[in-house]
């Protein structure tokens, strides 16, 4: 390759290997991805993709045409990226990895059918066709229900004092009310002392009466109206409670109706199917004493094991059926090649009905790894983004034998990675840097594993050849416990625990050891309630997008002691800081306020009254009216797919011409937002609010952003480091429980040290820190482990060991244990 300049490439020139495990390495920010991603897959599409037909073109995601002068020698690409799972109810592991299709066939040809009934075919098997789904949810397994606990939040109010919260706001609801008082209803007593049968008619209807309205009078004033004839007002029409909060859901184009409307809505399982998702007809037949929906709810690991005796079982001399019997080995063996290969990869506690969108974006590349091993390509280049997140030290070598099976089946894999278990495994090092952004986009090392530790300017080679003996620091002790009783949430039953406080503590354990469930959901559950606080729920704005949300998992146990050295909760997720690309690092840390009063407050500004308003890419006055403050718009092309352009108005920079004739220190707002945190710091050096919020932002590893890069272009991991950063830049207050779920997802060794010195600073103020990690940095560095396990699902939610890392380094039953102090291998 020679002459790469994406994003922050400096014009790299290199050559690696055919036939190898190529990983790309460098701190966050450095420019691997962009020579990785945006730069060979980039180009090996743009190849492929010149052969195919616009008509086909245009059903491909397709990524831009790289900046590189020339690449030789170059195969076609296949690119397993972190994503989320796709917002789509439907969308399962089973899918995902097709052996839900296997099973389908399996049930259709040598599942044991009740007597009478007739052979059905395998798209009865599927709840994406209209042979299967059942009719009731349509093949989501879920249904909405709208009750009266829900509709009259307070049943001694009375209707005209607005009982029935459901119903619309301001005139609409007015007008319902006064269409029950022409239909001869009391709207003036407690809705709990109203007949049941005139309670279910006003909220569940279908009936929709048309009647005259007397506007603004009383009940005797209305039937003395209508006894003597008098015009109405208007001819009005009742709608239920139900079906106004149904229809508004479906129909409106408002957000704000549709947020209100949803919380009148209850998603519950499918009565009907019992959330299996299929007509009662497919659910009659069975396989190993099963239908097709208990099945799907098996663990993979559970799976394996059933499918593992039909496959093996030998045939019976008088079989009536014998065909059926080979077939229906033939068949589960095939799947269970499949299901084995997921194994492998550390995916065994899934089942194949877990909705995509609930797997982290490892869990989910992880998947796809597996179907593309099966598969049995070769001559492709494979490039990988991170496969060892959120993946535990002890799955990562099953990991690499399975990229190791895809390299010695002939093909290339191109890795972009940060762990040094993978690394040390590579058989070639492309490493990026020396640093972030600006200060990166460089060859650091390009060559075989041993020769990086040489190269003193490597950020990776410092932690890739360390020898991790036991810390010299004297852990913290703890300040006081939290202490938990009797913990049951999804693979967690009766689990007492003791969590410290005033200290750093990490919560370890295999991918589904139940880590999360105690900390991130049950943890969080029992503290907020103790404190009062209301727990956060997303609404979604589309029906899909409501029915796939996780139902409510029923969580017991309570805290034991240990809240009055409690008094705030700050929980820092990987959810995203914004949906759309008008949210972005500067407005959510706030520090954007700042950036235009300073604006606003230049002479140039004052002289045209331009207020803090005009600098704001949302407000009409100040935005490019052409694309409305985006920077882009959507280019309709007649074959092929709609893409997204710069502006033609203002060239992306989101403001009008009038606005960007302002300058603050010789540049334009738009200027401002295009600097890195990194640029910005040095720029701001004399504003303490925003030098403050763009220190805390370096401090976690986040120099390298843009001021304006857009909430949509962050990962799951960046986005948790910016509300981090968004808490450090705050005031500090003592007896805080912070709590972090994998907050190094996507950092290099490099920048996790920047990490954990950011929270011994929150611990060090009074505060206490409690995180689910994988990292062992992190683990080493922590005053306290609580390693969950011993393995996953079932075979998880015990505590294994727990105290000072190298206490539980000691433990034989920890997983763990044997990864926290390893010395590093002579290379």
């Amino acid at each position: 390759m020679r002459g790469a300049r994406v994003h922050n490439l400096k014009d790299v020139d290199i050559d690696v290997p055919r036939n190898a495990l190529v990983v790309f390495t460098g701190i966050s920010g450095s420019g691997k991805s962009s020579l990785a991603f945006g730069t060979l897959f980039a180009e090996a599409q743009r190849r492929f993709l010149d052969s195919v037909s616009p008509y086909a073109r245009r059903l491909i995601d397709q990524v831009g045409e790289p900046d590189v002068d020339s690449i030789d020698g170059l195969p076609p690409a296949v690119a397993l990226q972190q994503q989320r799972g796709t917002a789509s109810a439907r969308s399962s592991v089973g899918s995902v990895t097709t052996i839900s299709n296997g099973l389908r066939m399996l049930y259709s040809r040598a599942g044991e059918y009740p007597k009478g009934q007739s052979i059905l075919y395998a798209d009865a098997f599927s709840p994406n066709t209209p042979d299967g789904a059942c009719p009731r949810c349509h093949g989501i397994g879920r249904v909405f229900d709208v009750t009266e606990d829900l509709l009259v939040p307070d049943p001694t109010k009375t209707i005209r004092n607005g009982a029935v919260a459901g119903w619309p706001p301001a005139w609409g609801g007015q007008n319902l009310r006064d269409i029950l008082i022409s239909l001869g209803h009391d709207i003036d007593i407690p809705w709990k002392d109203l007949p049941r049968d005139t309670r279910d008619w006003i909220l569940f209807t279908d009936d929709t009466p048309e009647v005259a309205v007397y506007a603004r009078m009383t009940p005797e004033e209305t039937r003395r109206a209508r006894e003597e004839g008098r015009s109405p007002t208007y001819m009005g029409t009742f709608t239920s409670a139900q079906n106004y909060v149904l229809k508004s859901f479906a129909t409106t184009q408002s957000a704000r109706t549709k947020k209100r409307v949803s919380q009148f809505m209850d998603v519950s399982v499918c009565p009907a199917c019992d959330g299996k998702k299929l007509k009662r007809e497919s659910l009659s037949v069975t396989f190993e004493g099963l239908d097709i929906g208990e099945i799907s709810r098996l663990t993979l690991r559970d799976l394996g094991a059933l499918l593992h005796k039909a496959a093996n079982r030998e045939p019976v001399a008088n079989d009536s059926n014998p065909e059926k019997a080979i077939v229906a080995q033939r068949i589960t063996r095939d799947i269970l090649a499949r299901v084995s290969a997921l194994t492998r990869l550390g995916l065994g506690y899934l089942s194949l009905e877990r909705n995509t969108a609930s797997l982290s974006p490892g869990e989910l590349q992880r998947l796809r790894l597996a179907t593309q091993i099966r598969s049995q390509l070769f001559g492709v280049v494979y490039v990988l983004d991170e496969p060892s997140a959120g993946l535990h030290p002890s799955d990562t070598q099953a990991l690499l034998e399975a990229l190791d099976d895809l390299k010695n089946a002939g093909n290339s894999l191109f890795v972009v990675e940060h762990d040094v278990n993978v690394i040390r495994h590579a058989d070639w090092i492309v490493d990026i840097g020396p640093d972030a952004g600006t200060k990166g986009g460089k060859v650091v090392y390009n060559g075989a594993l041993a020769g990086l530790r040489e190269v003193a300017t490597s950020h990776t080679a410092r932690h890739l050849f360390e020898r991790t003996l036991a810390s010299d620091r004297k852990p913290r002790e703890p300040k006081g416990w939290l202490r938990l009783a009797g913990v049951t949430r999804n693979n967690l039953h009766g689990v007492n625990i003791d969590l410290p406080l005033g200290v750093l503590a990490t919560v370890t354990g295999v991918s589904g050891s139940g880590k999360s469930s105690l900390v991130s959901q049950a943890l969080v559950a029992f503290v907020s309630e103790a404190l009062g606080q209301k727990p956060q729920v997303d609404t979604s704005e589309d029906e899909p997008a409501l029915l796939e949300q996780e139902l409510d998992t029923p969580t017991g146990g309570h805290i034991v002691d240990g809240m009055q050295h409690i008094r705030r909760l700050v929980v820092v997720d990987q959810k995203p800081i914004g949906r759309t690309p008008r949210s972005n690092l500067a407005t959510y840390t706030g520090l954007f306020d700042h950036v235009r009063k300073l604006f606003a407050a230049t002479a140039e500004a004052r002289a045209r009254r331009y207020d803090v308003g005009r600098f704001s890419f949302n407000v009409a006055k100040g935005r490019c009216p052409n694309c409305e403050g985006a920077g882009f718009v959507s280019v309709e092309l007649l074959f092929l797919p709609s893409v997204y352009a710069l502006c033609p108005v203002c060239r992306g920079q989101r403001y009008n011409d009038k606005t960007l004739e302002i300058c603050y220190r010789e540049k334009t707002i738009a200027e401002v937002l295009d600097l890195t945190v990194e640029r910005a710091h040095d720029f701001f050096a004399d504003e303490p609010a925003i030098g403050r919020a763009l220190a805390a932002l370096r401090e976690v590893g986040l120099g390298y952003l843009r001021l304006g890069q857009p909430a949509t272009e962050l990962s799951g991991g960046e986005a948790q480091r910016i509300k981090l950063a968004t808490e450090l830049q705050r005031a500090q207050r003592s007896d805080t429980l912070y709590v972090l779920d994998e907050p190094t997802t996507g950092l290099h060794p490099a920048d996790v040290t920047l990490l954990l010195a950011q929270l011994d600073r929150l611990v060090d103020t009074g505060n206490s820190v409690i995180m689910v990690e994988h990292n062992m940095l992190v683990a080493r560095k922590s005053d306290w482990l609580v390693d969950i396990g011993p393995g996953a699902g079932d075979d998880g939610g015990k505590v294994v060991a727990q105290g000072p890392p190298a206490e539980v380094s000691r433990s034989t039953n920890s997983k763990t244990a044997p990864f926290l102090f390893p010395m590093a291998e002579s290379l």
